[in-house]
């Protein structure tokens, strides 16, 4: 990081504005190298760099601190998606043993029936996704669980409520059925502003879920609307991952703007249905086992 990035982080945490940082990762292997798997060296790297530059907190915390609109340090808080069998040698025990903030965000059908990802099966490489079994381990290892649709659906492509509904409120309620804990997340595949549909939103909402993660490369400010937290690639480029951490602002500049708000009949079943979970600030219950439980 250059002197003046590093001049300017200082100055928006001496200010109260310091991004909070959201990398989201996919599959953390040393086999089937591809665009979205990292290899376990190189991940480590990564933690320790953020370990040793940036504070740790739950997506909780950060939507917290983006909405009071004061942060005086430079966050962190990783994220997976669509949940590859693969993050169970390295990755997730790593992040467990050392209590890092984490959010590993499921497809529900797959993680029930085992079907390996169609882009996956596209690629010649039908990878083994997460379990039943490895989902529970992982929760009762100390990382939340978030919703990633029941079977990564591309919502650009989706014309009607009734199939939105299924892969967000039906996956939902599968996952939680699934984990015998509220979830409270949902990160949308693809996460591009076409996908992050009103019919999406409006979902999402009516769900119960606290927040939506989008993935098209972005800081999360204070000041802004903390529903959508914004996430950019854990690039295994080393070099590009910490330009994202300096806060680059042609980065920041370039963010497309994208609406979350709900329409008003779904914003009022969506705060009356919101008394039935759990509030926002509720800690997601400790570890009943030790990173050692995790499958290796």
């Amino acid at each position: 990081m250059g002197p003046l990035r590093r001049r300017r982080l200082k100055r928006l945490a001496r200010d109260g504005a310091a991004p909070l940082n959201v990398p989201f990762y996919h599959r953390v292997a040393t086999s089937h190298p591809n665009p979205w798997t990292i290899h376990p060296d190189q991940f480590r790297r990564h933690i320790d760099y953020l370990m040793d530059h940036l504070q740790p907190v739950d997506l909780a915390t950060v939507q917290h601190r983006v909405e009071a609109g004061v942060n005086h340090h430079p966050t962190f808080t990783v994220t997976f998606d669509d949940g590859y069998a693969d993050n169970m040698d390295d990755a997730l025990p790593m992040l467990a043993e050392r209590q890092i903030p984490t959010t590993y965000f499921v497809t529900s059908d797959h993680i029930s029936t085992g079907r390996p990802f169609a882009h996956d099966v596209k690629a010649g490489q039908p990878l083994p996704v997460n379990t039943v079994g490895h989902v529970r381990e992982i929760c009762d290892a100390g990382i939340e669980i978030g919703l990633h649709t029941k079977r990564h659906v591309d919502f650009a492509k989706i014309n009607t409520t009734a199939q939105v509904d299924d892969e967000i409120i039906g996956g939902k309620k599968d996952l939680e059925d699934m984990i015998g804990r509220p979830v409270r997340y949902f990160a949308v595949p693809f996460g591009m502003p076409p996908q992050i549909t009103s019919a999406v939103v409006d979902a999402a909402h009516r769900a119960g879920l606290k927040g939506l993660c989008s993935a098209f490369g972005a800081y999360n400010l204070v000041g802004r609307d903390s529903y959508h937290i914004r996430r950019f690639h854990g690039d295994p480029q080393f070099g590009r991952f910490v330009n994202w951490l300096s806060f680059d602002p042609r980065k920041a500049s370039a963010e497309p703007v994208v609406d979350v708000t709900p329409s008003v009949a779904d914003e009022q079943q969506s705060n009356a249905e919101s008394n039935l979970t759990l509030p926002l600030s509720t800690a997601i219950a400790p570890a009943s086992l030790p990173p050692t439980a995790l499958p290796q």
